[in-house]
This record gives structure tokens, C-alpha cells and sequence, in this order.
């Protein structure tokens, strides 16, 4: 029986951030994280891209155009508040379902690393305060799926 698990080193990867910036004042702390994470884990700055969208809803448009350009990972990061419409729930649902299609194609891991809030405050805590740092969560997911695909891609 032989077992397969992505190896946790950015060493040689090369890897794209989609960054919502609707709600910067929490999501800037996703990419820090993110960043920080990479850096941890041996990648090069020079090997991490940050492309940066008006809000979640153009998100998964990105990540298509950027799935055949030579990326190991794509992390998509943003933060979705809670309003007092339902424009949170069109928001949060489709970009999510969207990215979740773009990632089952498998051709790279694409990594969901939005958060969902109920308020500012929650937000806040969730991108660095005191939940950890879901940016710096995605980017440790993003490399390790990146090291399995590669694996699955020598077989």
C-alpha cells in the first residue's frame, strides 16, 4: 500500500494570490499572513504574484485566466460582511461555488481563503487577531496541495 501527502516546503513553487480588495481593512492581514507563511516555508518572494480584484464576485474570473500560466497554487483571499440585504449571501455563495468548480478541474490547487463574517468584528479576528490568520492557513494548504499534485503528476 503506498501513501501519498503533500511535503510543507515552498522551495521551487511558484504561487498566485487572488486578493478581493472589498474590505481591505481585515483582508490586507490575509495577504501578511499568506506571505508570512510562504516565507516560512522556504518559497522565494520573487515566486509569490499578488493579483488584486474589486471585490469576491471577480475572484474566480482571475483564477481562470490564471490556471494555465505557470502557477503550482492559486489562494484566493478576501473577507465577505454581512450586510443588511442579501447581497452577502449572492456574494458569499457564488464565489465560493465558483471556486470550488475551478479547483475540482484539477489542474492546480485552487485554495478558497475568504472569509465569511458576520460582522466587522468577527473579520477582524479571523484575519489575524485572534481566530489565527486564514490567509496564512490557505498559503500553508495552497503548498501543501501543490506538493501532492506534483507527486500525483509523477505517477
Amino acid at each position: 500500500m503506498n501513501f501519498y501527502e503533500g511535503k510543507l516546503t515552498a522551495k521551487n513553487l511558484k504561487i498566485a494570490i487572488v486578493y478581493s480588495k472589498f474590505n481591505s481593512f481585515a483582508g490586507d492581514r490575509l495577504i501578511d499572513g499568506a506571505k508570512n507563511a510562504f516565507l516560512q516555508l522556504e518559497g522565494k518572494e520573487e515566486n509569490l504574484d499578488v493579483f488584486k480584484v474589486p471585490g469576491s464576485y471577480e475572484t474566480p474570473g482571475v483564477v481562470r485566466k490564471l490556471l494555465e500560466k505557470g502557477y503550482d497554487a492559486i489562494v484566493c483571499l478576501g473577507v465577505i460582511i454581512r450586510g443588511d440585504t442579501p447581497h452577502f449571501e449572492y456574494v458569499a455563495s457564488n464565489s465560493s461555488k465558483a471556486i470550488m468548480e475551478l479547483s475540482a478541474m484539477g489542474k492546480i490547487p485552487v485554495v478558497y481563503g475568504l472569509i465569511t463574517a458576520d460582522d466587522l468584528d468577527q473579520a477582524i479576528q479571523r484575519s489575524g487577531a485572534k481566530s489565527g490568520n486564514k490567509g496564512y492557513d490557505a498559503m500553508m494548504t495552497a503548498v501543501e496541495m501543490a506538493n501532492l499534485y506534483s507527486q500525483i503528476d509523477k505517477k
